[in-house]
């Protein structure tokens, strides 16, 4: 994928010349940083440009910045795999920078990739949006190896460290700045325990996530001060609170899950736990401050006082919402469980509501996890998976989009993600159809499964 990757790279800085660049990314950790990244690499090459975050890329979107071509030069980052019949109507070239799966028969002469689903071995090639941006900006010049960090950030983001590719690896080797450390996969790892395990959400661990008393007991039953942190502790500390969770989590058949490595990034001069920059990061743009998010991605001071003030409300948000799901009604079948939230759940946090829930040992392996909140008109329905393995996400929403627009004409409905984590936006008004062409498929689905 390096071949591929410099090429695009002189294509770009060719086509770029003397013309200012508009960068649209996605709003996740990995969009963010992808966006980071490029903004650090074009202000090194003095060139002007502009930045847009969005959730998703729909039809309306596309049409309103390929309207602004030929005077500006558009690169996407971190998504527009999935949009090739609307890139296609571009007037002059499009650039993109994406991970996420796509028909390699779709692509248009006028779209420049770089894409690993599009490369002969994808396994070796894997990585995160920020990734490939990281290695265009390495391409550009060895100065951005800097921007390495940043890749880190979004790799652990898109929660690429649970399988590093070879991509990845190389990224990682890059990093100067970063160490990794053996033990307890919990964030932050950098903070006293007790606020670390009340606030895990992963791992979920039941009576203590969200529970301050319920952190102190574990801690006192492990026979570790409270104020300690992860770093701190020694072999025999961490095997005790191994153990500790391990009793908390005994309906778990997957507690190795639990046990791996620790990412630790000297970000603000300081040493931070990755997991906590991405989550912070994710906090601020999902709730829409991105004018934040970049520029603390960036170690502006200013923007991480700020930043920090977003974090903590947005845990609080996390762990309210999370109460809230567990005592609702859910629709339950075999393998899988919708949490139809409403309004009572905050659209900008339902999908992480879904991920904390699918690390809980509540739901067994390869369960789908569906959540749905309103979004002012909109519902925002996001899937993910419980476990490492179980059916394809995005194929999964695909196939229910495609069969509820067959119907329903008129929707604006769209889909996006990956095999793991997917999700769209469809109208409060067509709920209940929406409802039973999800079930339909997931019924199915297990059956073919």
């Amino acid at each position: 994928m390096l071949k591929e990757v410099e090429s695009f790279t002189s294509e770009f800085l060719e086509f770029s010349k003397g013309k200012p660049v508009r960068v649209i990314s996605h709003l996740d950790t990995d969009g963010i940083t992808s966006a980071a990244i490029l903004t650090k690499v074009l202000q090194r090459l003095d060139a002007p440009f502009s930045v847009r975050i969005v959730k998703s890329l729909d039809e309306e979107i596309v049409k309103q910045e390929l309207a602004r071509q030929p005077n500006e030069v558009i690169l996407f980052s971190d998504l527009a795999s999935g949009s090739m019949d609307y890139l296609s109507k571009a007037s002059e070239k499009v650039f993109v920078l994406d991970h996420h799966e796509i028909d390699a028969s779709s692509v248009p002469e006028n779209v420049c990739i770089v894409n690993p689903h599009l490369t002969d071995d994808f396994e070796s090639n894997n990585c995160s949006g920020a990734g490939l941006c990281y290695l265009f900006a390495k391409e550009v010049s060895a100065k951005n190896k800097d921007l390495a960090k940043l890749a880190i950030i979004g790799m652990i983001g898109d929660r690429h460290e649970t399988n590093i590719s070879k991509i990845n690896q190389g990224v990682i080797n890059d990093c100067e700045e970063l160490d990794i450390k053996k033990g307890l996969v919990m964030y932050p790892a950098t903070r006293p325990l007790k606020r670390t395990l009340e606030y895990s959400t992963s791992p979920y661990i039941p009576g203590v996530t969200g529970n301050g008393d319920g952190a102190i007991a574990l801690l006192r039953d492990s026979d570790i001060p409270f104020d300690k942190t992860l770093l701190d502790l020694n072999k025999e500390e961490m095997s005790r609170l191994i153990t500790g969770v391990m009793i908390r989590r005994t309906d778990d058949e997957k507690t190795g899950d639990i046990i791996g490595n620790l990412y630790i990034l000297k970000f603000f001069n300081t040493q931070e736990d990755v997991r906590e920059i991405s989550t912070l990061i994710n906090a601020c743009s999902r709730l829409g401050y991105y004018d934040v998010a970049i520029p603390y991605c960036l170690q502006n001071e200013k923007a991480k006082e700020r930043a920090l003030e977003i974090y903590t409300d947005y845990k609080q948000e996390l762990v309210a919402g999370l109460r809230v799901a567990e005592k609702m009604d859910k629709i339950r079948g075999k393998k899988f469980v919708i949490l139809n939230a409403q309004d009572k759940i905050k659209d900008a946090i339902i999908g992480t509501i879904c991920s904390m829930l699918s690390s809980s040992p509540s739901y067994e392996e390869g369960t789908v996890l569906i959540g749905m909140a309103y979004n002012e008109d909109k519902i925002k329905v996001s899937a993910r998976i419980a476990g490492h393995e179980g059916r394809n996400l995005k194929e999964l929403m695909e196939k229910t989009i495609v069969e509820f627009k067959s119907d329903n004409p008129d929707s604006v409905a769209e889909v996006g993600g990956h095999e793991k984590a997917a999700g769209c936006m469809i109208e409060v008004s067509k709920e209940e159809i929406f409802l039973e062409k999800l079930k339909k498929n997931l019924e199915v689905e297990v059956v073919r499964v």
